[in-house]
C-alpha cells in the first residue's frame, strides 16, 4: 500500500466503516462455524437413517475438512490475484450450492462429495475474510479484529448446535443443511454491498478504476486521497507465491507457522471432537458428555475475544505463547478432573477459552507475517496445513484408543502438543515482518 495511506490506516482511529467491514467478516465466520460443523450436528441421525458404520461416518465428518484444506490451498491464493472480495463471493456461492444440494442427498456418497464441495467454498472464504479483517484494522486493533472472526466461528458452532436439535426433531436432518444453505445465500448480498475490497490489493494489483476505488475508500475512512498510484511492485505468477513462502527471507517463519498450525489444529480438533465421547467413557451420562462439549464452544467465545483484548496491549506472538502453554496445562487438568462433575464442567469451559484462543491467535498472527502480494496465499497455505492436522487427529485418537490408550493418556499427549507449539513460537520473529529480498522475488518468478 502507499506508505502515507498505510501509515494513516495503521495509526489512525478506527471508523464506523472499518468496523462494519470487520463485522461482515465476523458474520462470514459465524456462518462458516455452522456450515463446517453441520455434519457433526446431524451425524448421529444420518448414520441411523442410512445404517452407516463408524468408519463411514468418520469419513463423512472428514469430508468437509478435506474440502476446506483444498479451498484454502488452491482457491484462496487467487485472492492475491483477482481480489479478496470476488474470492469470498465465489466461495459463498459454492458453499451455498453444496449445502442446498446436501439437503437432497440420497446416500452417503452423494453427501460426502457435497461436503467436500461445501468445504472448498468455506476454505476460500475463511482465508480471505481473515485477510480483509486484518487489512482494515489499525495496528492497535488488528489482533482483536482477526480474533473476533474466530469468535464468530464459535458463535456459529454453538448456535448451530442448538438450532440443529430443534430442526432435526421437527423436520429431520435434511432441514439443517437447508437452513445453512439459505443462510449462506442471504449473506451473499450483504457481502456485495457492505464488504469493501482490500486497499492493499487495489494498490498492489491495480484492477480497472483502482485509483478511484482507493480514493473512495480513503474518504470513507477519513484519510487523504492519493493524487496518483505509487510505483508498481513486481508481480509474480500464482505458483510463484508458494515458492516465495519458502524463500530465504520467509522460510523459517513459514515453517514455524505451518508446524504450529498442524499441531494446534490437531490438538484442537481432538479436544472438540472427542471430549463428549471420552467424558461418557469416563463415567458421565450422554447428556452430561454433550453438555461438556457445549461448554467448550461457549468458552471459545470468551477465549477469542479475550485474546483480541490482550493483543491490543501486548505483542501478539507473546499472547499466543501464553495461550498455548495454558492450554497444555488445562487439558491435563481437565483429564484428571472427570471424576468430579462440577470440576469437569468448570475445567471444560476454561479449556474452551484456552484452546479456541490458540486458534484465534494463529489466525491473527499469520496475515501480519506476509506482505500484500502473498497474504492470502500465506494464510491459505497455513490453514491448509492445519486442516491436515485436523483430519488426522480424530482418526489417530481412535486408533490409539483401540490400541489400549486411556482417555487420560490421550489428553496428556494433547497437552504436550499444545506446549510444543508454544515452544515453536519462540523461533518466530516478533514485532516485524521478515523481508522478501529482491533476489528471492527474482528466484521465485523464474
Amino acid at each position: 500500500m502507499s506508505a502515507p495511506l498505510r501509515e494513516a490506516l495503521d495509526n489512525g482511529p478506527m471508523t464506523r466503516f472499518q468496523w462494519t467491514a470487520i463485522g461482515v467478516c465476523v458474520l462470514l465466520n459465524t456462518l462458516d462455524g455452522f456450515d463446517v460443523l453441520v455434519m457433526a450436528f446431524t451425524g448421529k441421525t444420518v448414520s441411523s437413517e442410512w445404517n452407516l458404520n463408524s468408519g463411514t461416518l468418520g469419513l463423512l465428518l472428514s469430508c468437509g475438512l478435506i474440502g476446506m484444506a483444498v479451498g484454502a490451498l488452491l482457491v484462496a491464493p487467487w485472492a492475491d490475484r483477482i481480489g479478496r472480495k470476488p474470492v469470498i463471493l465465489g466461495g459463498l456461492a459454492l458453499a451455498a450450492a453444496g449445502m442446498l444440494l446436501s439437503a437432497a442427498s440420497q446416500n452417503w456418497q452423494q453427501l460426502g462429495l457435497l461436503r467436500i464441495i461445501t468445504g472448498i467454498g468455506i476454505g476460500a472464504v475463511l482465508a480471505s475474510s481473515n485477510v480483509i479483517a486484518g487489512e482494515f484494522a489499525s495496528r492497535r486493533w488488528r489482533g482483536l479484529a482477526v480474533s473476533l472472526n474466530s469468535t464468530g466461528y464459535a458463535v456459529g458452532a454453538t448456535v448451530g448446535g442448538l438450532a440443529s436439535v430443534t430442526l432435526i426433531d421437527h423436520f429431520g436432518w435434511h432441514s439443517v443443511f437447508l437452513a445453512g444453505g439459505i443462510a449462506t445465500v442471504v449473506v451473499i448480498p450483504v457481502v456485495m454491498f457492505l464488504l469493501p475490497e482490500s486497499l492493499d490489493f487495489l494498490i498492489t494489483q491495480r484492477p480497472p478504476g483502482a485509483l478511484s476505488r482507493i480514493n473512495n475508500l480513503a474518504r470513507r475512512m477519513g484519510h487523504a486521497e492519493l493524487d496518483s498510484l505509487p510505483p508498481a511492485a513486481a508481480a509474480h505468477r500464482l505458483g510463484a507465491g508458494f515458492r516465495l513462502l519458502l524463500a530465504p527471507g520467509l522460510r523459517r517463519v513459514t515453517l514455524v507457522l505451518w508446524s504450529a498450525f498442524f499441531l494446534v489444529m490437531a490438538a484442537f480438533y481432538f479436544v472438540t471432537s472427542w471430549t463428549p465421547t471420552l467424558l461418557v467413557e469416563a463415567g458421565l451420562s450422554s447428556t452430561q458428555g454433550l453438555t461438556g462439549g457445549t461448554l467448550l464452544n461457549l468458552g471459545g467465545m470468551f477465549g477469542t475475544a479475550l485474546l483480541g483484548v490482550l493483543a491490543a496491549r501486548y505483542a501478539l506472538v507473546k499472547v499466543n505463547r501464553g495461550y498455548l502453554f495454558a492450554s497444555g496445562l488445562l487439558v491435563v487438568a481437565f483429564a484428571v478432573s472427570t471424576e468430579n462433575l462440577a470440576l469437569a464442567f468448570g475445567f471444560g469451559a476454561v479449556v474452551g477459552v484456552a484452546v479456541n484462543g490458540c486458534i484465534a491467535g494463529l489466525y491473527a498472527l499469520t496475515p501480519a507475517i506476509y506482505d500484500t502480494r502473498l497474504r492470502a496465499t500465506g494464510v491459505g497455505a497455513a490453514i491448509s496445513v492445519g486442516r491436515v492436522g485436523a483430519i488426522v487427529a480424530p482418526t489417530a485418537a481412535g486408533w490409539l484408543l483401540d490400541a489400549g490408550w486411556t482417555p487420560h493418556a490421550l489428553y496428556i499427549a494433547v497437552g504436550v502438543i499444545f506446549a510444543t507449539a508454544g515452544l515453536l513460537l519462540f523461533f518466530m520473529q516478533s514485532g516485524s515482518r521478515p523481508a522478501v529480498t529482491t533476489a528471492d522475488q527474482a528466484a521465485a518468478t523464474m
